[in-house]
């Protein structure tokens, strides 16, 4: 494992706790030997994690669709010498920039998110069930954040929409059980230890990607 991309949210949340987080992750990375690669952004967890990696001596890319330029970021930030450190890949639009991340990483970890962390995890799980990569998504599930997708997941196995061994496909990194101890637990090593440890549980890809005897491009250069 060489690299991870991280998907968070670009808002750091109502408890500090999202914001530590998100740092632990990125100095995890960071100290693992292993490259960062987010979302560019500095604005929430997403600056957290990147900065974080940065700070412990990482290699950090943000991938920013053009559109996305002038967004929520803050130009105080974006000025400093950490966010000069971040090499920065500008695409065209934000499936492009799911594909760039997904072919540069070989494992994914999602922090607490809104809409577009959800609709980025699924993808690349997804992509692992349908076999264009084969490659782990760790979930950090701290205060229970991602319980209820847990739950999505069994109805979807209990009335046979989505296969048992499918279930291997995501990894929750829970934490301890008592919440009080979550703001201090030391999130970012347990999901790198995690992501390394995957071994793709029983779950088999859907279909082979070809075309005549050749991987399509659309297989992201995926091992």
């Amino acid at each position: 494992m060489k690299a991870v991309a991280v998907y968070c949210g670009s808002r750091a949340g109502t408890d500090p706790a999202f914001v530590a987080v998100a740092e632990s992750l990125g100095t995890a990375i960071a100290a693992s030997g292993l490259a960062l690669v987010y979302g560019g952004g500095v604005a929430g967890l997403m600056g957290a994690t990147g900065m974080a990696a940065v700070r412990a001596g990482g290699h950090v890319t943000g991938v920013v669709p053009r559109a996305m330029l002038k967004g929520e970021g803050d130009p105080a930030v974006e000025s400093t010498h950490l966010y000069k450190q971040v090499e920065k890949i500008i695409v065209d639009s934000m499936h492009a920039r799911k594909v760039e991340m997904a072919k540069r990483v070989d494992a994914f970890v999602g922090l607490p998110g809104g809409f577009g962390t959800l609709e980025e995890v699924m993808e690349v799980t997804t992509w692992t069930q349908i076999g264009i990569h084969r490659k782990p998504v760790v979930l950090i599930n701290i205060f229970g954040f991602y319980d209820p997708l847990k739950t999505m997941i069994d109805n979807g196995i209990r009335y046979g929409f989505i296969a048992e061994h499918s279930r291997n496909l995501l990894i929750f990194v829970d934490g301890p059980e008592d919440h009080a101890s979550h703001a201090t637990f030391d999130w970012g090593t347990a999901a790198v230890k995690a992501a390394a440890e995957w071994r793709g549980g029983d779950a088999q890809p859907l279909y082979k990607w070809t075309a005549e005897g050749k991987p399509e491009e659309s297989k992201l250069a995926a091992t």
